[in-house]
Order: structure tokens, then sequence, then C-alpha cells
């Protein structure tokens, strides 16, 4: 595993940045930093402490990131989770520092809790969840928040907790994935502060296809991008530089517009 080839990929594939971890970016700092904007990770899920839990742990700092010559810095909160409150206390306090070093700050916001699960169905990318996630990373100032792309809606309804109207389902949204990622959208001061969807998972064969939906239905949505990682680099470099530029391609083609 050579960070190089990670630094190397995201350059050769056009990408407009290269986010990853202080171990990752820091090693091939001196030589890239200034060929490609870095984003560096502050934290992480920490997944040896037996048993696991899903916290996010601060790696290191943003004067760190800042001074191996970082554009911006990323961070995570798993909202839901036992340590949310305590997160969103770390990262709001990080952000507010890399935006008076002139950085750029990008916010995971993942929910993770297992209550999240009811009857079967997965919530954790339900739209009006997620959505109020994105609401909350904006709310401390993320200039562009990563959410996954919604698969379904009325998380809130189902799990039985937070407030909620009805026009939230209906003039808001409706089942269609491209309203669903508006809704994401319109959390983050309607389109103001900007959402990439998470490229997800790789599954083989089917991720070049898999990436080219999410990419048409986050720019259909209002969207301005995709995080694609391990979609990407789990394949050689020709094979990750064709699937980086298919994503391009869609959100350069005119013809791909808003829904």
């Amino acid at each position: 595993f050579d960070p190089e080839n990670i630094v190397k990929l995201a350059i050769e594939g056009g990408c407009n940045a290269v986010a990853s971890t202080f171990g990752i970016l820091g090693a091939v700092a001196r030589k890239y930093a200034h060929k490609i904007p870095f984003v560096v990770k502050l934290n992480h899920n920490e997944l040896l402490t037996y048993p696991n839990s899903y916290d996010q742990v601060m790696f290191g700092t943003v004067k760190e990131a800042w001074n191996m010559g970082a554009t911006a810095v990323g961070a995570t909160i798993y909202f839901g989770s036992e340590q949310s409150r305590r997160q969103l206390v770390e990262i709001a306090e990080a952000f507010e520092y890399a935006h008076e070093l002139g950085m750029a700050t990008i916010l995971w916001c993942y929910l993770r809790n297992s209550d999240f699960k009811k009857d079967g169905v997965d919530y954790h990318a339900a739209a009006d969840l997620t959505g109020q996630a994105d609401r909350l990373g904006v709310t401390i100032k993320a200039d562009i928040v990563k959410q996954k792309l919604p698969t379904n809606n009325g998380g809130f309804k189902a799990i039985g907790f937070g407030k909620t109207d009805e026009r939230m389902y209906t003039q808001l949204a409706s089942e269609h994935p491209i309203d669903l990622c508006r809704y994401q959208v319109a959390n983050g001061y309607m389109g103001r502060v900007g959402l990439i969807n998470s490229g997800g998972e790789s599954h083989g064969a089917s991720d070049l296809r898999d990436a080219v939906i999410t990419a048409a239905i986050n720019k259909r949505a209002g969207g301005m991008g995709l995080i694609s990682g391990r979609k990407a680099f789990q394949k050689s470099m020709n094979k990750g530089v064709e699937l980086l530029n298919a994503i391009q391609d869609v959100y350069l083609d005119p013809a791909i517009t808003i829904a």
C-alpha cells in the first residue's frame, strides 16, 4: 500500500483534490502538496479497541495540516452516536481555526446508531435523517458537506423521534432519487453549502455504472460532486482513472441539467 499511488491516481484522474489521513498525505506532502490540493482528514474511527464503538478520534491538529501545505481539512461526525455531541464541539472548534488560517472545511455528516434500523429497514441513508445531519454540519460552518446518497425516507417517523412535518415527505420530497438528494441539498442552506455524495464501496464490475448514476443524481439534484475513494483506488491505475473521468464527464456534460 503506497501512499504515493493514491496521490498519483488523483492527479492522473484530474481530481480537484485528494482527501486522506495525516499519515498518507504527510508521507508525500513535500513532493505533492503543491501539485494537487490536499484535504487532510482530522479524525477517524479506530477499530482496534475491543469492543468496537462508533466514535471519531482526533488524529492530528489543524495547524499540522496547515504546516504540511494542505488547502482544506475534513472531519467526520457520527450523528446519532453516543459521542456525537463531543465530536460536534471538537470539529466546530477545529473548523473555526481552519477558517482563520484560510483553509476550507469539509464535513462527513454520517449517521451511526443501531436503532436507526427498524423492522428490517436501514434508515442510515434516509433523506430526512441525513438531511438533518447536513443541517447540523452547515451550522458549524462546513464549507462542503459529504453525505451518502439517500436510499429511502421517513426515518424520523419509523424510529419515532424528532420533530417532523408531513410536508417534509409530500411537498419537499418524493420517492424519486433526485428528489431525495435534493432534500439533502436544501438542508445545506438551499445549496449555498455544497453537497458532495460518497461514491460508496466497490462492488466490482458495476462500479463505473454505479458511479455515473450517483453523479447524475447528485448533479440533477443541485449537488456539486462526488468523493470517490474505494471505487477508484481499489483498481489498477488505468481503471481508476477511467472511473474518475466518467464521473467528471457527467459534470462537464451540459445536457445533464438540474431536474
